[in-house]
């Protein structure tokens, strides 16, 4: 069986195109020539290379769709009650169907205090602990998302199989565990810094990489006809790499997820497909 490589921006593209479709139904039947679209807000703190290109990326994509967004810049001076502050009339403002906050943000602010302020039927990235306890439903987690978008396309079952999620975060591991499991997969989630972490690759039927170190995952390491998911990211002057290095994987693997072209554009996808959910529960 030859390995699969996934495209990432094809999933993109049919989930777009999709989101696409229902703006337009939506304004079949406007008022007065007054064109109903989803808003998104975005909320970018100080300078960050990255998070400009990630944000960028996000309201490019969204125009392309129909859906409008509005962004609100902080530097790095403004405190963590100006952030708070505007996200508060943003829960109160009826054009905004979705809020963004942008991460990571500045160590002199407490993450989880801002998330928290994000009204939960409101909050696109799925981030406030209200809506990590919910159910998987139709507004999920971006990334984990994107995880389900590729099984579906590399037409790969869990049920029965040993996953293994790395991560630096512990919540993304048990967010991404716990839907996994629901799905009668066998899951394991492990710290970057775990000292069993080659050996426990290498029994993974499925493997989850979240680090962001490059290319620290080789070809010898992974158990043979391994499915790989990269989410990792790490820019290397102009080259984009991810946790696996892709030399030598032909036929070794049954499927993985190129960096660049893989998991991202799918998340961007998923983010806006939320926003429109959002929009479609406050319009009802």
């Amino acid at each position: 069986m030859r390995t699969k490589i996934i495209d990432g921006k094809t999933i993109a593209e049919k989930i777009k195109d999709q989101i696409v479709k229902e703006v337009l139904e939506f304004n079949r039947h406007k008022v007065q020539n007054v064109e109903i679209r989803p808003n998104l807000a975005v909320i970018l703190v100080g300078v960050n290379k990255e998070s400009e290109i990630y944000v960028n990326k996000k309201i490019e994509e969204a125009k392309k769709v129909g859906i409008d967004t509005h962004l609100y810049r902080f530097c790095e001076e403004d405190s963590q009650e100006d952030i708070i502050e505007t996200i508060q009339i943003l829960n109160q403002d009826q054009e905004i169907d979705a809020i963004l906050v942008q991460l990571p943000l500045l160590n002199k602010f407490d993450v989880n205090k801002v998330i928290e302020a994000i009204d939960p039927k409101k909050d696109v990235d799925c981030f406030h602990p209200v809506n990590q306890k919910r159910k998987v439903d139709k507004i999920i987690a971006p990334v984990h998302g994107a995880v389900l978008e590729i099984l579906k396309e590399a037409k790969y079952n869990v049920k029965g199989k040993n996953v293994l999620v790395i991560s630096n975060s512990e919540v993304f591991s048990q967010n991404l565990k716990t839907i996994l499991e629901r799905q009668k997969a066998s899951v394991e989630g492990i710290l970057f810094k775990d000292v069993s972490l080659e050996e426990k690759i290498s029994k993974a039927d499925l493997l989850i990489s979240a680090v962001g170190k490059p290319h620290f995952i080789e070809e010898s390491m992974l158990k043979n006809k391994a499915g790989i998911i990269d989410v990792g990211f790490f820019r290397e002057g102009k080259r984009i790499k991810g946790d696996l290095d892709p030399k030598n994987l032909q036929d070794k693997v049954s499927f993985y997820t190129p960096v660049p072209g893989g998991v991202g554009p799918i998340t961007v996808a998923i983010l806006l497909r939320n926003t429109l959910e959002l929009f479609k529960i406050r319009k009802k």
